[in-house]
């Protein structure tokens, strides 16, 4: 039976690695193989299934469909809350919660893996282990002792040590504050970030060599995506957006209120209603090319829909606007639709442009975006 389900495994880690070829990913030869070698399984024991009324189900490697889900091409959520009995009690039935740890849809694990231009012996700095998968990957590609791997939550990280050991491999394990770093390696060559962050942290590049690179994704509902930056070794740095969209867990020091916490404190609101041109999908839809740019003028800004097809947006300062059917009302004291219906007339007045045309720069003193250039006067805070 057990030599069934490996010779199944591989032929599903075979079947993914096309898949992440066939979508283009831009994996040189070494990814490849360590897609294609690391068992993504053996670190999937368990995952949380979401039901269409949001409640959790638990698959686990005993029922049939387990290997299957665990090599399709999308984020296999394992933890809820930050807390591991929720997993216990899946077992007797449907459980409801927040996910707060998983592995990443391995795509999006490719593209971060090739933004960071890995050269033989780097040393790599990974910033979230979670399950230990995507560390399983960069030992493999650049041997054990070149990995460092930290966790904010001691039960991931020892069960991420103990799923990497199951296959094999050994690298710096420990549960520490990623904002932090991990200074006992430093300097690393690369510095990954499997987790967003709303700002980058200061002790990343105080940890990476001068020409390295940190390679992260920002904690924002809107205008999320990954950034690449290289630091200059006197405790600065500048980088790109990637053309590449992803959204991760938020380091937990950097979490915000749940969508949930809004949406109970503006529900009911009540405003007078006009008209708008402005639809939710070309607002809010990550594929879109406006998308990044409304984050820049709506930041920490949160949007969901709700049972009757209505589109809010909210922030924690109590400001609030609700579209339905080509109309929004808003209220609180500011006027969030209003604000991204003048982020829209600027950014087509500046030709619309990609997130890919944005960069960052990280100083001690601040943090900000700006377009095109450095120098550019195009400039918004990243707070």
């Amino acid at each position: 039976m057990r030599a069934e389900r490996e010779s199944e495994a591989r032929r599903l880690r075979g079947r993914l690695v096309d898949e992440l070829v066939e979508e283009g990913l831009p994996l040189d030869a070494g990814w490849l193989a360590a897609f294609a070698a690391v068992p993504r399984h053996e670190f999937l024991p368990w995952l949380f299934e979401q039901r269409p009324d949001g409640a959790w189900s638990l698959l686990t490697s005993a029922e049939e469909s387990w290997l299957r889900n665990v090599y399709r091409n999308r984020v296999a959520i394992t933890q809820l809350d930050g807390d591991e009995s929720l997993r216990q009690a899946a077992l007797d039935g449907p459980v409801r919660g927040t996910p707060t740890c998983s592995s990443s849809e391995p795509s999006i694990m490719a593209i971060m893996l090739a933004a960071l231009d890995i050269r033989d012996g780097d040393a790599v700095l990974e910033i979230g282990a979670g399950t230990g998968y995507n560390a399983a990957l960069l030992c493999h590609r650049l041997g054990q002792d070149r990995v460092t791997t930290v966790d904010v939550d001691p039960a991931i990280a020892a069960r991420a040590a103990e799923h990497l050991a199951a296959v094999g491999f050994h690298p710096t394990c420990v549960a520490a504050d990623g904002a932090e770093g991990y200074p006992a390696n430093a300097p690393y060559d690369r510095v990954l970030g499997t987790c967003s962050v709303s700002t980058i942290p200061l002790a990343w590049l105080a940890q990476t060599a001068p020409g390295g690179y940190i390679v992260t994704t920002l904690n924002r509902q809107l205008g999320a995506g990954l950034v690449k930056l290289t630091p200059d070794g006197d405790g600065r740095a500048t980088g790109r957006v990637l053309a590449s969209d992803g959204r991760f867990m938020p380091l937990r020091a950097h979490r915000g209120p749940r969508v949930s916490e809004l949406a109970d404190k503006v529900r009911g609101s009540q405003g007078s209603a006009r008209t708008t041109e402005l639809t939710p999908k070309r607002l809010l839809r990550p594929a879109g090319r406006f998308e990044f740019f409304a984050g820049l003028a709506l930041p920490h800004v949160s949007a969901w829909s709700d049972t009757r097809s209505q589109t809010w947006l909210a922030h924690a300062d109590g400001s609030w606007a609700c579209y339905s059917r080509h109309s929004v009302s808003e209220g609180g004291p500011r006027r969030l639709w209003s604000i991204a219906e003048a982020a829209h007339e600027e950014w087509e007045a500046l030709g619309q442009p990609p997130r890919e045309r944005f960069g960052l720069t990280v100083t001690p003193g601040g943090q900000e975006f700006w377009l095109d250039s450095p120098d550019s006067p195009h400039r918004w805070p990243l707070d």
